[in-house]
């Protein structure tokens, strides 16, 4: 089972490692990961691996969004499923 992570906000070091480091915590697997800095904003997509996660989904989302705040930026996890069903043109 598959998860998409966004991360909004604006830049500062050491994003892309909380939330991936938080990930690895949690069992999850980073299968891919895209991000671009327009001027100071930071935006990142992760496709992760959630089959091995060893917390409930709302823990590994409320743990993703912590670290967010943390950093100053705003973290979503979206099931895959629920997020391909919201953009299916």
């Amino acid at each position: 089972m598959k998860a998409v992570i966004t991360v909004i906000g604006k830049d500062t070091v050491g994003i892309l490692a909380g939330v991936a480091g938080e990930c690895a915590k949690k069992g999850v697997n980073v299968v891919e990961v895209t991000q671009s800095v327009l001027q100071d904003m930071f935006a990142m997509i992760m496709m992760v691996d959630i089959s091995g996660c060893t917390v409930p989904f709302k823990e590994l989302s409320e743990s993703l969004k912590k670290i967010g705040s943390d950093y100053g930026v705003t973290v979503h996890v979206t099931h895959e499923e629920l997020f391909n069903t919201m953009y299916r043109v």
